[in-house]
């Protein structure tokens, strides 16, 4: 008599949450115009930059929150990143061509890019957390319209945040 093993489950393969997430398929979002920002807010003096510079960025998060970006895979399935100064950084990026820019910058566009499209809102809400320590989004990185979205709050979940120290 001969035991086929048919009987036997197939092994599993252990992949971490952030590749779980990773095959969430983000909404088809047609590309718009970038968002000009509005007006500055009628209670802030127009000569207060810090406060203008605050509401641009405002308006540049809520964007980010709804459009879907590309985020490369690294050789096991997981979102890449890269770390700075104790900081991990998910690289993302606004379209095929800006990734392209980066690859040729980084001396690496002979090899085939496997990415993944997630909206930026789960980006920050659900996958920094997931992340052990600090982590934020980087946009674009290398390009001059790049844009960080660092672990603080108001950007991530306040359980992700960095602390600043009594600064709010």
């Amino acid at each position: 008599m001969f035991d086929t093993g048919d009987d036997v489950a197939a092994p599993s393969v252990r992949r971490s949450k952030i590749a779980d997430l990773a095959d969430w398929r983000a909404p088809e979002v047609p590309s718009a115009p970038r968002e000009v920002p509005g007006p500055v807010p009628a209670n802030t003096p127009d000569n207060d930059p810090a406060a203008v510079a605050r509401h641009e960025f405002a308006v540049l998060l809520g964007e980010f929150r709804r459009t879907a970006v590309l985020v490369p895979l690294d050789e096991f399935g997981d979102l890449w990143s890269a770390e700075q100064n104790g900081v991990s950084w998910i690289c993302a990026f606004s379209d095929e061509q800006a990734m392209a820019r980066f690859a040729q910058a980084r001396g690496d566009a002979e090899r085939e890019w496997m990415y993944q499209t997630v909206l930026g809102a789960r980006l920050l809400d659900v996958m920094v957390p997931l992340l052990p320590g600090p982590a934020g989004v980087a946009l674009d990185a290398g390009s001059a319209d790049g844009m960080l979205f660092p672990p603080v709050a108001g950007i991530v979940p306040d359980a992700a945040a960095v602390h600043l120290g009594g600064t709010r």
